[in-house]
Formats: C-alpha cells, sequence, structure tokens
C-alpha cells in the first residue's frame, strides 16, 4: 500500500486516507450537526497521522473553514496539517453563481485565509467552472498567489477534460477532483489517463457512492435525502448495485476487513490516484477508514472488481 504520497509535483506529502470534512460545519449539507463532534473528529485525525484536510467555502458556507482554523489554533502545529480548500461559489443576492474570474479567486483566497487563521494554504482549488472565464487566467491567478507564499498548490474541480486541458496550459495544475467511483467510471475514458501523463493527482470524491459501495445497505433501506432523488438509489439500479456490493463481501472477509476498505484501496491501485478524501461524521469513522492502507489486493483481485463493476 502507498506510504506519503506526493501531490502531483506540489511538494506536499499527504497520508493516501484524508478527510472530506463537509460533516464538520456543513450545516446547509447535513441537519443536525453538532459543531464539538465536528471538531474533535479533526483532532482525532491529525491524532492519528491523517493531514490531509478537505474543505471549502460553500461547506457551511463558511463555517467549516472556520472550524478548521479554530482546531490549528488549539492545536498550534499548523504545519502538521495539508489543507485544500476550494473557492467559486459567490452569492448576488439570493442566487448562488460561480466566479473564477483573477479578481474574485484573489478575494476568495484572502477570506479562506482569514477564516483557517493561517498564512498560507496548503491546496486551493477552483471549486466549479465560470461560463465565461479563461481556465489558463484564472490559474494563472493562483500562480501568482503561489508566487507570493499564500497557497502552496493548485487545484481544479468539476473541470471537463476540456477545461482542465485548457486551465493546465502553462503546467500550473497539480490536483484534480472530480465524481469518480466504481458507479461512476466515466473519468477512466480521459480524464484519469489526461492526469496521469500530466503528473496530476487525482482525488475522487463521493468514493463510496454516498454510502452505497460500503456494504452497509440492504434492498429495505429507504432515504429521505439527497440520494432518494440520486439514480444510483432508484429501487431496480439500487437493488443491482447492491447485487455487485454484495460479489465483494468474500474479498472483504478473505482479508478480515469491511467492503469500504476493498473499494478505498481498489482506488488506490489506479495510477494517479494519491489520495482519497472519504467523509466522516464520527471520529471512529476516521479511524475506521485508515483501516484501508493495511489492504493488499492482488492484480487478480483488482482485475475482478473492475469487472463486478463493468
Amino acid at each position: 500500500m502507498k506510504s506519503k504520497q506526493q501531490l502531483g509535483k506540489s511538494g506536499l506529502f499527504v497520508n493516501p486516507i484524508g478527510l472530506g470534512t463537509n460533516a464538520v460545519g456543513g450545516h446547509n449539507l447535513y441537519s443536525n450537526l453538532d459543531e464539538a463532534q465536528g471538531k474533535k473528529l479533526v483532532h482525532e485525525a491529525l491524532n492519528n497521522g491523517v493531514n490531509l484536510l478537505d474543505t471549502a467555502f460553500i461547506y457551511g458556507p463558511e463555517r467549516s473553514e472556520e472550524l478548521i482554523g479554530e482546531v490549528l489554533q488549539e492545536r498550534g502545529k499548523r504545519e502538521e496539517a495539508v489543507i485544500a480548500t476550494k473557492g467559486a461559489h459567490k452569492f448576488v443576492k439570493e442566487d448562488l453563481v460561480m466566479d473564477n474570474s483573477p479578481s474574485f479567486l484573489k478575494q476568495s483566497v484572502d477570506d479562506s485565509l482569514r477564516r483557517l487563521q493561517t498564512d498560507y494554504i496548503d491546496l486551493y482549488y477552483i471549486h466549479f467552472p465560470d461560463e465565461s472565464t479563461p481556465k489558463d487566467e484564472a490559474v494563472g491567478a493562483l500562480k501568482e498567489l503561489k508566487d507570493a507564499g499564500k497557497i502552496r498548490a493548485i487545484g481544479v474541480s468539476n473541470f471537463s477534460i476540456d477545461q482542465l486541458k485548457e486551465a493546465n496550459k502553462d503546467g500550473y495544475v497539480d490536483v484534480y477532483q472530480g465524481e469518480y467511483n466504481l458507479l461512476q467510471r466515466n473519468a477512466e475514458a480521459d480524464l484519469l489517463p489526461y492526469t496521469k501523463e500530466n503528473n496530476i493527482s487525482f482525488i475522487p470524491y463521493f468514493p463510496l457512492a454516498s454510502g452505497l459501495l460500503a456494504g452497509k445497505y440492504d434492498k429495505n433501506t429507504t432515504f429521505s435525502d439527497l440520494r432518494a432523488n440520486s439514480p444510483h438509489f432508484q429501487k431496480e439500479v439500487f437493488e443491482d448495485n447492491l447485487a455487485k456490493v454484495d460479489e465483494l463481501r468474500g474479498i472483504a472477509q478473505a482479508k478480515n476487513v469491511e467492503v469500504a476498505h476493498i473499494v478505498l484501496a481498489w482506488y488506490l491501485t489506479k495510477d494517479s490516484i494519491d489520495a482519497i478524501i472519504p467523509g466522516a461524521k464520527r471520529a471512529e469513522q476516521v479511524l475506521n477508514n485508515l483501516k484501508t492502507l493495511e489492504v493488499q489486493l492482488s492484480g487478480e483481485e483488482i482485475e475482478q472488481i473492475s469487472t463486478i463493476f463493468k
């Protein structure tokens, strides 16, 4: 299993198991979040060597960054954490729009620095593309911030392959974040080959497909949140997906781990996937995710898993 991994050509080294922190202060994403528990989660992650913390302006909004900033202050060891955050969302009156303009990105980085109570951000992503800004200009603004020491690495998220190529015209992109999991494998057609070729780390989000790939649901499980409308969770598709997940149980049992560990370990066998950021709501989930690092998959098992989810 991979030891500490460099993200792209950035000089940032991370535990391949990071932490997605949208449940730390993400009150607009989850109901009834306990902020004290969220901070405890981040402390627990850092105490156990999970150093990549993935947040964003829109988680809260703003609150996730603020809570992580409080944790950093409480610990007083800024260098132990690799903080990734994202910007692009802008509130115009009641509307939420995307803005990748250099002036907005520079302002967003300054605002994130203030909320995180730090003088540098390790990895800053453009969270979503806008309609109008040339992507190499947007990344050029981040390059200026990198040269000024405000950020250490440049990321883009949710860009199409063409937008990524434009963004990386000058070779400045270190990390790409996008949706990829065993049920959603479109990235294998173009994004993963491109990131591999250009020494860009690919960090997949929704690695467990909102829990569907964790092996915890059965056909009687019902959902009242975002999952209720997700295509993967519609009755026949849901049952078909559960049957595929069931085929992983034998591999998991033989290795004395959970299905989720097998799935997460499979991603880390992919060439440019250097880290994954499963979310967690409780501290023990962070520790559980770390068991992924103990899983060794043979070439045959990697192929078998790929075939089940063809």
